[in-house]
């Protein structure tokens, strides 16, 4: 399916626009809307061909740029330097201000015509996988996807206060997280507390662990790609987003 883009400015309540880059199949359908979170790399050329792979499978996709405060537009490679520079601005991010931006761009694509369905949903990597949860606890989100989302059984969420996991109960649509063994960034302790947080909790999810994957196991451009787990998760991420999303 053909698919166009295009960036776009968010407004925000505070002031001042979020950049996106938005995707959806050529045509004018009214199309559910999917929010595509990014790593501490930017709105990149990875994140730009998921946004536009979201959108060839029948979605209006968005991927905001929640570090438009102190790193508006970036877009870093994955080596050493690319690491070094999202770090620096994945210690800037606050939980009130992601939880902020996630609602807005949220409100951002349910305001727009060609978009409808049963509800919005999120896909997000690492940091992007952290907010896709954070977001599925705060803004009523119907579907979430969350790939190796660190720091979400974290003591304190991002910048401190309230953790994460504490916020579970918030959830109210279904939320699929995917995790990688080999991840050192995410023991197996943290997996295994998200999955009973969202036991006690009684969210419908699904918590899935591959033994063969590492962090960033989705991307295609790190040497950590494991193809075999990258397929099934985006195949089960689409599951999700076809049976919640669509009238």
């Amino acid at each position: 399916m053909s698919v166009t883009t295009q960036s776009v400015d968010i407004p925000l309540p505070q002031g001042g626009t979020m950049k996106g880059y938005l995707a959806r199949p050529e045509g004018e359908e009214t199309l559910p809307g999917v929010l595509v979170f990014m790593e501490i790399f930017g709105v990149n050329s990875h994140i730009r061909d998921v946004t536009e792979r979201i959108a060839a499978e029948g979605f209006v996709a968005l991927a905001p740029d929640y570090f438009h405060r102190t790193g508006a537009g970036m877009e870093l490679n994955y080596d050493d330097d690319g690491m070094a520079e999202g770090m620096s601005h994945l210690g800037q991010l606050q939980a009130d201000q992601m939880i902020s931006d996630a609602q807005t761009a949220k409100d951002f694509l349910e305001a727009r015509g060609d978009v409808g369905g049963a509800g919005i949903g999120a896909i997000g990597f690492c940091i992007g996988g952290h907010m896709t949860y954070l977001a599925a606890c705060e803004t009523g989100l119907k579907a979430a996807a969350s790939f190796y989302g660190g720091g979400i059984a974290a003591p304190a969420g991002p910048g401190g206060g309230a953790s994460t996991l504490s916020r579970t109960s918030g959830i109210s649509g279904r939320i699929e997280c995917y995790f990688g063994q080999q991840d050192s960034m995410i023991p197996m302790e943290q997996v295994e507390a998200v999955r009973e947080a969202l036991e006690g909790a009684g969210t419908a999810h699904g918590v899935h662990v591959y033994p063969d994957a590492d962090h960033g196991f989705n991307c295609d451009q790190r040497g950590t790609f494991h193809a075999a787990s990258a397929e099934d998760a985006w195949a089960r991420s689409l599951a999700l987003f076809n049976s919640e999303l669509r009238d």
